[in-house]
């Protein structure tokens, strides 16, 4: 027997207040558990070709579940799926904890993140409506975005203090989280009974990817945004070996620190798109994206640390004014033809496609031995023709 929840209520209810908490908590741990990892892997003398692999285990769990997430979330109640998924990810962290290889735990904590995605979204709507819902998703921004900034920050501080103990309260940290998901209300699931043969699964998911990436305006969307969130996850393993090597720090927290105002500026660029960009002027942003690639060139030669933060707070800042109104364009133009969800998760499948080639040919760079600053200049370079080439293919088009 399902408890019976109304939509539309108050938007601080018991059930909005859990899944903002457990939201909060998720994304703290995840971030934490990065640098933490990372510090780990520091302190066991793995090679610094390996620290990108990490994320590429991450990523490559979402690829893998990509055609199958979204019906697990709907299948079921999400409040459950959300809990089972960060118990997986408990589960990740504690094994790191107690000696298991990190990759291997890492593996795990990114199969809950790829479960647990649809499902936190897909709540909202069965727990609010209307005009109700956009200030929930809202929220659910906020509450991700301060997760990233105090996460990655906690990460690498505790770490510089002991690292086991920071993995540990990772561990605890994720727990927190599977408690908040125990307070929502057990929703019915919004479509149950659905057949899980793999055949038409995966044949329902991938013609969703071969219509959008059929259409000019989709693909033109899809392109983009994989291409900044590529760029985004490389620059962040950049950042770890770029600060010893430029500004002779060697520290956990001092990384943690420059990528915390990343996240600032993009909170920032995407308020200045929200107020100058409109799906009929979208090509606005295309300059900012070529902007991005030129601003990590002239951060790759700095050995400062005050200009560092400056450029690392404009490059967050052109991020975000960039990439939220090719968001805004993907998400119209997919709920018109294959359904908002659908096209979320062929973005997803795109973007974290993107991660792990770029997370790949970052980590083969760095295994033959390139320069770390060379590695950042030649990144900002061929970013910023990418998004010329884009641009221009669009003009055209």
């Amino acid at each position: 027997m399902h408890e019976s929840v109304p939509t539309n209520t108050s938007l601080w209810s018991k059930g909005m207040k859990a899944v903002i908490v457990a939201q909060f908590l998720s994304a703290f741990g995840d971030n934490a558990l990065l640098f933490a990892t990372l510090a780990l892997l520091k302190a066991e003398f793995y090679p610094d070709w390996s620290q990108p692999i990490l994320q590429m285990v991450f990523v490559g769990a979402y690829i893998l579940f990509a055609p199958f997430v979204g019906q697990i979330a709907d299948s079921f109640p999400k409040g459950r799926v959300m809990m089972v998924a960060n118990g997986l990810k408990l589960l990740g962290a504690a094994s790191i904890c107690i000696g298991i290889n990190p990759f291997i735990g890492y593996t795990l904590v990114g199969v809950g993140a790829a479960a647990y995605s649809p499902a936190k979204y897909g709540i909202l709507g069965e727990l609010t409506t209307g005009d109700k819902l956009v200030k929930a998703n809202g929220l659910m921004e906020s509450s991700t975005i301060a997760a990233i900034l105090l996460g990655s920050m906690a990460g690498g501080i505790l770490a510089d203090w002991h690292v086991l103990a920071s993995l540990g309260v990772c561990a605890l940290v994720y727990a927190g989280a599977v408690a908040a998901n125990l307070m929502i209300p057990r929703l019915a699931a919004a479509r149950p009974g659905q057949s899980w043969r793999f055949t038409p699964m995966t044949r329902s998911f991938f013609s969703a990817c071969s219509l959008l990436w059929r259409n000019g305006e989709t693909r033109f969307s899809l392109v983009g945004t994989s291409l900044f969130w590529g760029a985004g996850v490389t620059l962040r393993f950049l950042l770890v070996l770029w600060v010893p090597v430029a500004l002779g720090i060697t520290d956990n927290a001092t990384p943690t620190y420059l990528n915390a105002m990343v996240a600032v500026g993009i909170v920032v660029g995407a308020g200045l798109a929200a107020r100058l960009v409109t799906l009929e002027t979208v090509a606005r942003c295309m300059p900012a994206g070529i902007l991005i690639g030129v601003a990590v060139t002239f951060f790759s030669l700095q050995h400062a640390l005050l200009p560092a933060y400056a450029i690392l707070m404009l490059i967050g800042m052109l991020g975000g004014f960039f990439v939220v109104p090719l968001n805004a364009l993907l998400q119209e133009r997919g709920k018109r033809s294959v359904g908002a969800g659908n096209a979320i998760a062929v973005q997803n499948l795109g973007e974290n496609t993107a991660m792990l080639l770029m997370l790949g040919l970052y980590s083969l760079a760095v295994k033959v031995g390139v320069p770390v600053v060379g590695v950042g200049v030649g990144f900002g370079v061929l970013f910023a023709l990418a998004i010329a080439a884009l641009w221009i293919w669009q003009r055209r088009r």
